[in-house]
């Protein structure tokens, strides 16, 4: 429930006295029944098990999903657009990949250069960064750290899925990916959460090579379920070169790609 625990050998007795509780009480806790826990409760119960922060929401999540009424609970989550004011902002990153994705995964707008770093995963719609780690045999070369991507991606499904229980595209994206790749099912399992934030990434794009980016993602304030990823690279590094190389790939294609659409 809570994903790894960093209380190796404590035994269910000794958390629940740690966390100020009976064991009967921290049983029925474990099997998943938050329902009118109070923030007391689960406060004892996060510093027992030393989660830390993003595990620590995950459990309130959980808490406040099974506490809903029926009424909230039924009520369909509103569809996210992008702004225009960030679909400029977006485009205005000449030499920077970026996008906007929801908490499905789905990408919803990227720049140009985005579109040319994630090429692969443009070719279904809609874009989708799980679904193409999962069922897409070319994840592991674009991904050389396909088994870090991978875990991650599922994390971030958990976190979400706690946070809407209901949202039926979220759990028919879950359902399909645990019923087609054996990788997802295994990592689902694990019950590990995550939260993109910062770091770096290594790709692997089959037409400039390999490139380390660092990555910032960032939670839209005002709209519910949407985050922005820039990458980008140190000037002067490898990485900022393939960049520069990447732009030109892509500026190429679009010019072919563009005669060959006035000569049809």
């Amino acid at each position: 429930m809570y994903g790894h625990r960093r209380v190796p050998g404590l035994r269910r007795g000794e958390v629940a006295m740690l966390a100020g509780m009976s064991v009967e009480y921290y049983t029925r806790l474990e099997r998943g029944d938050l329902s009118g826990v109070s923030d007391s409760v689960l406060d004892g119960l996060a510093q027992a098990l030393r989660l830390d922060d993003i595990e620590r929401d995950h459990l309130y999540a959980l808490a406040r999903a099974a506490s809903a009424t029926p009424a909230r609970v039924r009520r369909r989550p509103k569809k996210a657009t992008v702004r225009p004011s960030m679909l400029r902002l977006i485009e205005g990153l000449h030499d920077q990949p970026a996008y906007v994705r929801n908490n499905r995964m789905d990408i919803l707008a990227a720049n140009p250069l985005a579109r040319a770093l994630l090429g692969e995963v443009f070719e279904q719609e809609p874009a989708n960064t799980c679904r193409f780690v999962f069922l897409d045999p070319r994840a592991t070369r674009l991904y050389p750290d396909w088994e870090r991507v991978a875990r991650d991606g599922v994390g971030v499904l958990r976190v979400e899925i706690a946070k809407h229980p209901y949202d039926r595209e979220l759990s028919n994206l879950i359902g399909e990916l645990s019923t087609r790749s054996d990788a997802f099912r295994t990592l689902w399992g694990a019950h590990d959460v995550h939260v993109f934030t910062e770091g770096t990434k290594r790709f692997h794009h089959p037409a400039v090579g390999g490139m380390e980016l660092v990555h910032e993602s960032l939670d839209l304030s005002g709209d519910q379920g949407l985050s922005i990823t820039v990458y980008s690279a140190d000037p002067g590094t490898p990485a900022a070169d393939a960049l520069k190389l990447l732009a030109s790939w892509a500026a190429t294609q679009d010019e072919a790609a563009a005669q060959a659409h006035t000569e049809g």
